[in-house]
């Protein structure tokens, strides 16, 4: 199915990246966050949030990845689309900026490190890409 232009918004706040043992609880401190992404694996229980709402000491045995930004993929998206999330980064790696990709059923969010998000937007620009703050 051919894709027309994609628009991507950037969301408001700072976002982190955790990494929680096999078998741990899902924090409650998370679900105050407007952007929750949360996938266990049999080796991982990994989420996605908002920098905000988390406590300045974490538990122990979580890896954390803070100061990202994410951009959000208006949609929804068709599932017959393809491509979308290759030709982002390929854009953005083209540029040496680094992603970590969430998708949903209706779109995809693509987090890039708050240092890098000035030349992400530039990227994905010329690429052909709109790009608006919400």
């Amino acid at each position: 199915m051919k894709q027309n232009k994609l628009t991507l918004s950037i969301l408001k706040g700072i976002f982190g990246i955790y990494r929680l043992e096999t078998g741990s609880e899902i924090p409650a401190w998370m679900y105050g966050s407007s952007f929750i992404s949360i996938t266990r694996t049999p080796e991982e229980l990994s989420v996605v949030c908002q920098e905000s709402g988390i406590p300045a000491n974490i538990p122990a045995g979580t890896q954390a990845e803070r100061g990202w930004n994410c951009l959000k993929v208006e949609g929804p998206l068709d599932f017959g689309l393809t491509g979308i999330l290759a030709g982002i980064s390929k854009a953005l790696d083209d540029n040496g900026v680094s992603i970590f990709a969430v998708s949903t059923y209706d779109t995809d969010y693509i987090l890039v490190r708050e240092k890098d998000l000035e030349c992400a937007c530039k990227a994905l620009k010329e690429a052909g890409y709109d790009i608006k703050k919400s």
